[in-house]
């Protein structure tokens, strides 16, 4: 198979257009190619008057591919093997099922592999089932009732099911393809397979995450909702059960060999039971800040210029970094196009917030995270959960500021004024709670406002208009990624505790959908082939 790599079309090209580019460029005959496959997409605008589409695609032919490659750049045209996943064999002999607490996307890619090698897994979701959790988050933004167990953070698919639904990622493991390839089977839209920016949004995602459900559970894995892991049966190093409480219910040991820990990054009361427990844990760099939302279609003149209605074009999203104050960094992240800022709170008595769009992006604004990286060596202490009780010392003292779940904002041009905000301007904050105009100062630590300061007049002139003084921002985002990281060794085992899996965003080894499935996988393919039993035999 041949890719081919930078072929720009038009934005109103077809697909016999796409066909011609590709034949022109090899030097064949369009006849000459027997299938033709995009295998990615993306949109350049880096000039608004020729703004098009670029493709890389994939191609079979009869003809000899060594000689059609021949006198081309291998960034221009390469011959490249079609992916194939091919899981490990398996060894695993032990007679207990293995058990997955939580039902994330680390949780259910492991899980979904567990049970197709008929393993049986056992899940436990604190959570509930994603129909059931959507009603009581639609009911918190509401009413302000908030279930601490099912939430924008705990619950069926995780964090990522009340967020964009964005797949894109930095990590290069082909078993990143696996994944798109799995979700697209189990409901996603097929184009994943192809954008440069592929997601498919919170509404999409409830299906495909059911979908996913119901297959692990036909491959003979059980699925507990609203079931809270307590605590873990350990005796000379290994473990020997886990001990959890479903609703209603006494508590329950459930004898096992093995544990995945997918328990997501907010899980801070089992972070405190892990602690407890001498498990260990590692201080982890995160990011703390805020939300910014403009009217999309004020992001869209940005980007495309005069094309910002031309409805070839996907709504418009930015990516910007600036690395001028000091060494601390500020930068966006998780840019939800036709999205909405939210609650995302799982403890009473704080505010945090995130960003989410539905599949068609179609709201009004667009809303991204402003975020400042702070490193463990600027944490309040050496504690190994120091970085989490920042967090929760910062979205208290958003309930306090704001006296609500009505997370506090202001105004761009206020904040770059150092003026508390009294009345909105041309933009409609989205959050469905509502929002308490304040001083984000009164919120956030001097740092992170200090470094966001001075970063938005850098991203102005990266993103002509960004500094749109009517522009709102909401505090705090503090859930970007975990604030710890669980010491695994080369088996994917907890140090010190054999049987133990940390795995995913809140283990501290992912950041976002697809990173989390795919660390998953892997520790999935380490329980399947046994990896840790068959080295202790040839030792």
């Amino acid at each position: 198979m041949i890719r081919v790599n930078e072929i720009k079309l038009p934005l109103s090209s077809l697909s016999e257009d796409l066909e011609t580019a590709v034949a022109k460029t090899l030097r064949i005959n369009k006849s000459d190619i027997k299938n033709l496959t995009v295998y990615k997409r993306s949109v350049d605008s880096r000039k608004k008057d020729d703004i098009h589409f670029v493709y890389s695609v994939d191609i079979e032919t009869q003809l000899d591919e060594a000689s059609l490659v021949t006198g081309f750049s291998e960034s221009k045209v390469s011959i490249v093997k079609d992916f194939c996943y091919s899981p490990p064999s398996l060894y695993r002999n032990s007679k207990f099922r293995p058990v997955v607490v939580g039902f994330g996307p680390a949780g259910m890619f492991a899980s979904l592999l567990l049970a197709r090698f008929g393993l049986n897994p056992l899940v436990l979701e604190r959570g509930d089932d994603v129909d059931t959790r959507s009603d009581k988050v639609s009911r918190f933004w509401k009413t302000g009732e908030l279930d601490e167990n099912t939430n924008v953070q705990f619950g069926e698919g995780g964090a990522g099911t009340f967020s964009d639904g964005k797949l894109t990622t930095g990590i290069k493991n082909p078993i990143c393809r696996e994944v798109l390839i799995q979700l697209v089977k189990y409901g996603a839209p097929a184009e994943i397979l192809y954008e440069a920016s592929p997601h498919i949004g919170t509404d999409k995602l409830k299906t495909v995450v059911k979908a996913i459900r119901k297959q692990i559970i036909s491959l003979g894995g059980e699925i507990k909702f609203g079931c809270k892991m307590t605590d873990i049966i350990v005796a000379n190093g290994f473990v020997h059960g886990v001990s959890f409480r479903e609703k209603n219910k006494s508590k329950t040991d459930f004898e096992t060999d093995t544990i995945i820990l997918a328990i997501g990054h907010s899980s801070r009361d089992t972070y405190e039971m892990l602690y407890s427990m001498g498990l260990e844990i590692a201080q982890k760099a995160f990011s703390v800040g805020m939300r910014i939302e403009h009217p999309q279609e004020y992001i869209n003149k940005c980007r495309y210029g005069g094309n910002y209605a031309n409805p070839l074009l996907p709504p418009a999203e930015y990516k910007l970094s600036d690395h001028s104050l000091h060494a601390r960094g500020a930068y966006t992240f998780c840019m939800c196009p036709g999205g909405i800022v939210v609650n995302a709170s799982s403890e009473k008595g704080s505010v945090t917030v995130n960003g989410m769009s539905e599949y068609k992006r179609d709201a009004e604004n667009a809303n991204s995270a402003l975020l400042v990286g702070i490193e463990p060596h600027s944490f309040p202490d050496s504690h190994a959960l120091s970085g989490m009780y920042l967090q929760r010392e910062i979205e208290k003292k958003a309930f306090e500021v704001s006296q609500s779940y009505s997370p506090p904002a202001q105004l761009l041009g206020d904040f770059l004024n150092g003026v508390p905000s009294k009345k909105l301007g041309g933009v409609t904050p989205s959050c469905p709670t509502g929002v308490v105009l304040s001083d984000l100062r009164l919120v956030l630590p001097k740092w992170v406002t200090d470094t966001v300061l001075s970063a938005v007049y850098s991203f102005d002139k990266k993103l002509p208009g960004f500094n749109l003084p009517d522009a709102v921002l909401t505090a705090p985002e503090t859930r970007s990624s975990a604030p710890v990281r669980i010491v695994r060794d080369e088996f994917m085992n907890a140090s010190g505790l054999l049987g133990l899996y940390p795995c995913g965003e809140g283990a501290g080894y992912a950041g976002g959908i697809v990173s989390a499935a795919v660390d998953g996988i892997k520790v999935a393919q380490s329980i399947i082939s046994d990896e840790r039993d068959r080295k202790n035999h040839a030792l």
